[in-house]
């Protein structure tokens, strides 16, 4: 189960690595008002958001929930834990949309909008590294 565990970990922080900077090139791509730059964007944030964000996500929750299967984890802490990660994969499916806003070019926040949403997942990771670690309840 240390196998499981290590690369639930390392798929974690590879998943994490990218809602980190998607969002950051949404802030960048906001701020472009060429045609030649807006396109290259849009090729990083598909690559990133298809290429390592995604199946990073989906081979972090696979693992995560044969751990659980397999540890049998109980207690309040998980319960939070769990609702968070409800609450990035929803962050990450709206990354996906502002994707495709961007894709269509109908993208009609700024980049001080994406600068605060940039911020989100830190606050998801403090919790659950907290809530991991610790097991306040």
């Amino acid at each position: 189960m240390l196998w499981i565990k290590s690369f639930h970990v390392f798929f974690v922080v590879t998943w994490f690595a990218g809602l980190f900077y998607l969002p950051r090139l949404f802030v960048y791509h906001a701020l472009t008002d060429d045609n030649t730059g807006s396109e290259r964007f849009k090729v990083m944030q598909r690559k990133l958001y298809y290429g390592i964000m995604t199946p990073s996500a989906v081979l972090a929750l696979a693992l995560g929930s044969w751990l659980w299967l397999g540890y049998g984890f109980s207690g309040n802490w998980l319960h939070a834990k769990l609702l968070l990660t409800l609450v990035l994969i929803a962050y990450h499916i709206w990354c996906g949309k502002i994707l495709l806003d961007f894709k269509l070019d109908r993208n009609k926040k700024t980049h001080t909008w994406y600068r605060w949403f940039n911020e989100f997942p830190v606050l998801i990771l403090l919790s659950v590294v907290i809530l991991v670690v610790v097991k306040p309840f």
